[in-house]
């Protein structure tokens, strides 16, 4: 895909979006109009068949004239055009949609020098990055949802001569191939995430996650305490309650995935005519909502399989944890959350610190949902606090 995108880059993708809607709107109506014509057809019918086994209807009855046949035309010519607007509207609709990527054209654009991947289960190919200095504290780094690796890159390249960084491209996402009946779940993906230390020999390690990576090492967190030195929580989903998502978030790819209809055309369609608007809503600032982004998270999404196991994440249910569960991580944890962030509300962040003991609680006032991107400066800088005072910690053990 092209970096510069034309004509679909209008404000919010809204044109596209309203011929779409229109289209698939022509769509249901003929097919209702079609069905009703069908049905109108199928009962006059019946009413001839009737009335000519009717001895006394029979007997009454004038020979079929011109009426007749108008109006058993009219029906005709009523079904003939709804026909015609679904052939219409099914050439709108195929104009809109677009065609999977195979992954060897993805990773030619997308793949990094430190790429590298591994099968956990068979048709399970899981990439990741790996770079840094190797000696040193491994952290292990979870993007959210619709994200790849590259969500963390500003962190890479600010803590990279320190730490050892490891990032995954979850099921799903990003440049990983999973078989097409993958059921990606919470708890499977943070079995995944252990999966992946054991095979880079990382025995114990910082874990960090963003939104939904944030509730996937959450997950981890509550199963395997014993393997973490820390927990960060950026923009952190799976508090217990009503988040920003359920309450409909941003408008465009979000709100799409929240509506049963939006789902079904996400299926059909590429996913840059929604993507616009959710990204300038979760980056809060539009400077960073580049052509390059936009394009990375549409051709990303539009994988092969990749739009298919979405769909079924955003099904899944919601985390069964209580305020209980958090209380019971006893690892040092640091959560940081952006205090304008449209998806998941700070007030999240808020009560996930209160309810862990001990977690230290970062917020930034002119943070969206992707603070790590945003704000990388002041982000690593609180990070790097928070894992100097752990070092700090550990010597005087």
């Amino acid at each position: 895909m092209p970096s510069t995108l034309g004509p679909l880059l209008l404000p919010h993708a809204e044109r596209p979006i309203a011929r779409m809607q229109a289209s698939a709107d022509v769509y249901f109506m003929s097919l209702v109009s079609l069905k009703f014509s069908s049905r109108t057809i199928k009962r006059e019918r019946r009413a001839k068949r009737i009335s000519a086994d009717d001895p006394q209807d029979r007997a009454g009855r004038r020979p079929p004239g011109k009426a007749d046949r108008r109006s058993d035309g009219g029906h005709r010519m009523a079904r003939l055009q709804s026909l015609a607007l679904i052939a219409g509207a099914s050439a709108a609709l195929a104009a809109c949609a677009t065609r999977e990527i195979p992954y060897d054209e993805l990773t030619a654009r997308y793949g990094l020098p430190t790429s590298h991947t591994f099968e956990p289960e068979p048709g399970l190919i899981v990439h990741y990055t790996d770079e840094g200095a190797r000696e040193r504290r491994t952290i292990i780094l979870v993007h959210g949802f619709a994200a790849s690796v590259h969500a963390w890159r500003p962190w890479v390249e600010r803590l990279e001569k320190d730490y050892r960084l490891i990032a995954l491209d979850l099921p799903g996402h990003g440049l990983t191939q999973a078989p097409a009946d993958y059921q990606a779940s919470m708890d499977r993906n943070a079995a995944l995430v252990g999966k992946l230390a054991e095979h880079a020999g990382a025995q114990r390690f910082v874990l960090a996650g963003n939104s939904m990576g944030g509730g996937v090492s959450l997950a981890f967190a509550m199963k395997h305490p014993e393997r973490l030195e820390a927990l960060v929580l950026v923009d952190a989903a799976g508090w217990p309650g009503e988040t920003g998502e359920k309450r409909g978030g941003p408008p465009g790819f979000v709100g799409l995935l929240n509506n049963g209809v939006g789902r079904f055309f996400l299926k059909l369609f590429d996913v840059r005519m929604f993507a616009v608007d959710g990204l300038k809503s979760a980056y809060l600032d539009e400077a960073l909502v580049t052509d390059a982004v936009i394009a990375r998270y549409a051709d990303l999404a539009m994988a092969v399989g990749h739009r298919d196991i979405l769909l079924t994440q955003r099904s899944q249910p919601d985390t069964p944890w209580t305020p209980a569960d958090f209380a019971n991580i006893h690892v040092p944890v640091l959560v940081m959350s952006g205090e304008q962030d449209n998806l998941i509300p700070v007030e999240d962040a808020r009560a996930i610190a209160a309810a862990i003991p001990g977690a230290k609680l970062v917020t930034y006032p002119e943070g969206g949902h992707l603070p790590m991107e945003q704000l990388p400066d002041a982000t690593v800088r609180d990070l790097r606090a928070f894992l100097d005072r752990l070092r700090g910690a550990e010597k005087q053990d």
